[in-house]
């Protein structure tokens, strides 16, 4: 005969991950968990782990890639610790550790100076991409851990350059600095993209514990190689080899495994792109899937967001040729083999995001060559913009609600503007 359970007066659940009952027995309230006993003990360990590694409220706290992306970033980080470790150790050779004629200063001057010149390289890197690490935290994000690796690979061959070493090691610590700056500002960017709950924060430290996990089981494998790898060149450059190709390849699916709903420059031309193909709005884990993740170098046409209103139009006449057609606050133009945006004050996101889609529309119509061309092709360029208006004014409004029902967040956008607004007067005033 079963026992009788009592009556459930109510339940309660922490997150996904527990649900208790009280119940009334005999006049008196207990609470238990729902499931067997073995499952609670089970659970337990998992519990204690989940609470310790990951956010809290996990897994409705972050964004649905989060594990996958955590998983490959965890393999990066224990290859690239290992890697480093071997840098670590042909540094040290190098500078004079275990050589009775290398002496203390010697060394030091090229410690001092290895770090200066990557304070310097952290300064300079910031200021000229600082304002791209958000818009595309992707390809940041993976040319940042090149980058490591190709300076953990130029100290590992310092020391049999001993005319250059400290060339080289300046050299390694520029990038290194660089690697810190993007990897750093990439990482903020992607938490920011995780974070559900305004819980940048957590996610932050417990992405620090699992860091620091990972980087207490390379110390300990570390202690194991490098016993092996100590005077053994062949062996230190084979294992560095295997652990850069892991390294690489958990960073390509650890950057290939973010969906961002947010637009940048990259997601919104490939989804616009579509659109016009067959009217279809690509949801935001398709185009992720598309968006490249490499750095692309002398792009054909680039686009300039938020320009000097100089940089569109040079006289009253071309003024009068941009505004032609355009009742929205911004003005766009080709110059110099760019497509120039000039924003308004009182734009809003969606009169970004509608700029945004004509200049990627005019870049896609326009060829290398006659993008550098000057008057009279000039002409035909300003037709080319007021063509733009006329399709953007058929199909923008209908293009935002697809993408809004399709998942993207429209409230905000990663879209690279600088800081210029302008006001024009119209012809009538």
């Amino acid at each position: 005969m079963e026992k009788d359970p009592g009556v459930v007066l109510a339940t309660e659940r922490y997150g996904s991950a527990e649900s208790w009952k009280y119940l009334c027995k005999d006049g008196v309230m207990e609470r238990r968990r729902d499931g067997s006993e073995g499952e609670s003990r089970g659970n337990s360990v998992i519990g204690v782990f989940k609470s310790v590694f990951l956010p809290q409220g996990y897994p409705e706290s972050v964004s649905g890639d989060y594990l996958q992306y955590q998983f490959w970033d965890t393999v990066q980080a224990f290859s690239s610790s290992l890697s480093g470790t071997l840098a670590t150790q042909a540094s040290l050779r190098g500078v004079g550790v275990g050589n009775q004629e290398a002496t203390v200063a010697a060394a030091t001057v090229t410690w001092l100076l290895r770090d200066g010149t990557g304070m310097l390289g952290r300064i300079l890197f910031a200021w000229r991409k600082g304002s791209k690490l958000d818009s595309e935290a992707k390809k940041w994000r993976l040319f940042a851990d090149v980058l490591n690796d190709i300076a953990m690979f130029m100290e590992i061959l310092a020391p049999y350059f001993p005319a250059f070493f400290t060339l080289i090691v300046c050299t390694a610590g520029i990038f290194k600095s660089i690697v810190g700056v993007a990897g750093g500002a990439t990482r903020a960017a992607l938490t920011v993209h995780q974070a559900r709950r305004d819980n940048m924060a957590d996610i932050s430290a417990k992405d620090g514990s699992q860091e620091t996990l990972v980087n207490l089981a390379g110390l300990l494998v570390s202690l194991i190689l490098i016993p092996l790898v100590t005077d053994n060149p062949v062996l230190t450059l084979s294992l560095f080899f295997l652990f850069t190709v892991l390294h690489l390849f958990a960073n390509y699916k650890a950057v290939r495994s973010v969906v961002m709903e947010t637009f940048n420059e990259a997601r919104l031309s490939i989804v616009l792109q579509q659109y016009l193909r067959d009217e279809r709005i690509l949801n935001p884990l398709e185009a992720n899937q598309r968006e490249p993740v490499f750095l692309e170098f002398g792009k054909a046409v680039p686009i300039k967001l938020g320009v000097r209103l100089q940089e569109i139009v040079q006289s009253p006449e071309e003024l009068s040729l941009a505004l032609k057609g355009n009742d929205r606050p911004y003005l766009l133009g080709i110059r110099n083999g760019c497509v120039c945006v000039c924003l308004g004050p009182e734009a809003s996101v969606h009169d970004e995001i509608r700029a945004m889609c004509q200049a990627v529309w005019l870049s896609s119509m326009l060829s290398p060559k006659e993008s550098t061309c000057s008057s009279p092709k000039q002409q035909c360029h300003w037709e080319m913009v007021h063509e733009s208006h006329k399709l953007m004014d058929t199909i923008f409004s209908p293009f935002l609600r697809g993408v809004e029902a399709a998942g993207w967040d429209i409230k905000r956008t990663l879209l690279d503007w600088d800081e210029w607004r302008v006001e024009w007067k119209t012809k009538t005033s």
